[in-house]
């Protein structure tokens, strides 16, 4: 397997040490090496893998140095307007070194929203034109190193290295959120499950999803809400379009802070159409904790400023159970909307957290016949 340390050390060599790029399950041991070993400005968690390109774009400019931008597959789609726009050699023939997971490779047994990213990965790179080096637990950091230097040399455009399933070795960040609770998330979820009723809710990617699938089979209830299991950073949007849908219901979404920071332009848009029936639930542990509990800058931000500006009518945070139930007491005796309800979480989760067993398809169907009813 690969050690980070030493494959950061072969990318030094030739003057590679600056590291742009969205966390990543696959990457996860070498996103937290370097994170916790790059020197200060050398090393930047973005909110999405499109501002990623467009950073190590400029620090190239402004260097003339060749930057790392690292993201999983799923994440090209947002990477690809600044790829072909920017970075492509018909363009500004800009080099980047793309350092890409590859999940839902080929044989390879994943989680369903991975195994159609996983199928096109590959002829996604070629028709951007990116040529790209299969990296496994076999690899030699120093041929890696090399090659790609000499491609990117070769090209002066982007190139990728696509990396398998455990090429890492272990690494464990020394680095912990700064947010100051001991409220776990599954607890925050099974109180707010509760709480919401019969009203629809829709619920972020990751270990959100799946806590809320576990906890309906605990309480013995109907599985009726919407899992996000791909499209992170999209949960508030989806929520936005459902509660347009059906102005009558109240529609709760329940967000992650990795997520709602992805696409923070959603923001202002639910806060124009000033929907009384959303209720923005942002779950925050200052963490990207699915793909291996790396920081967000969610603890810098003042929610409170921020959504009121974009037009939400309300704000409430909580820290504890006591907290939320308050808070909700007073959200269900508003009149206006939309509202947010900021609760801080520890990072972590059960050992034994399992998924889904239900289908994608399978999930939109209980929603939609919940929602409709």
């Amino acid at each position: 397997m690969i050690d980070p340390k030493v494959l950061l050390d072969e990318f030094s060599k030739f003057e590679i040490d600056h590291y742009f790029g969205v966390p990543d399950s696959l990457l996860k041991d070498f996103c937290a090496f370097v994170d916790d070993n790059a020197l200060s400005g050398q090393h930047v968690i973005t909110s999405n893998e499109g501002n990623a390109v467009a950073m190590a774009a400029g620090y190239h400019f402004a260097s003339n140095r060749t930057a790392v931008v690292y993201m999983q597959n799923s994440g090209l789609g947002n990477s690809i307007n600044p790829l072909v726009s920017l970075a492509d050699k018909e363009v500004y023939k800009i080099p980047l070194l793309l350092i890409i997971g590859w999940r839902g490779e080929p044989g390879y047994k994943d989680e369903p929203q991975h195994i159609k990213q996983g199928k096109i990965t590959k002829e996604q790179l070629e028709l951007l034109g990116i040529p790209y080096i299969i990296v496994d637990s076999s690899s030699d950091p120093a041929l890696i190193a090399s090659s790609a230097t000499n491609l990117l040399k070769q090209t002066q455009a982007p190139v990728a290295l696509l990396v398998r399933k455990g090429s890492f070795l272990p690494y464990k960040s020394k680095k912990v959120p700064s947010l100051n609770t001991n409220l776990r998330r599954e607890e925050a979820l099974s109180l707010l499950l509760d709480l919401a009723a019969d009203s629809p809710v829709i619920s972020t990617t990751g270990k959100t999803s799946r806590e809320v699938f576990e906890l309906r089979d605990k309480k013995q209830q109907l599985q009726r809400d919407f899992l996000t299991v791909g499209g992170m950073g999209h949960t508030s949007s989806i929520a936005l379009g459902a509660a347009i849908a059906q102005p009558n219901k109240q529609f709760i979404c329940i967000d992650g802070d990795g997520s709602a920071l992805m696409h923070l332009g959603a923001i202002p848009i639910i806060g124009s159409l000033g929907l009384c029936n959303f209720i923005h639930v942002l779950l925050n542990n200052s963490a990207h904790e699915s793909v291996g509990g790396q920081p967000t800058v969610a603890d810098q931000i003042n929610f409170d400023s921020l959504v009121k500006s974009c037009g939400y009518k309300n704000y409430f945070i909580a820290h504890s159970l006591d907290e939320i139930r308050d808070c909700w007491q007073l959200i269900q005796s508003q009149e206006v909307g939309p509202i947010m309800l900021e609760v801080r979480i520890s990072i972590g989760s059960r050992d034994d957290l399992g998924r889904p067993t239900t289908t994608p398809l399978e999930n939109k169907i209980s929603f939609m016949n919940w929602v409709q009813k």
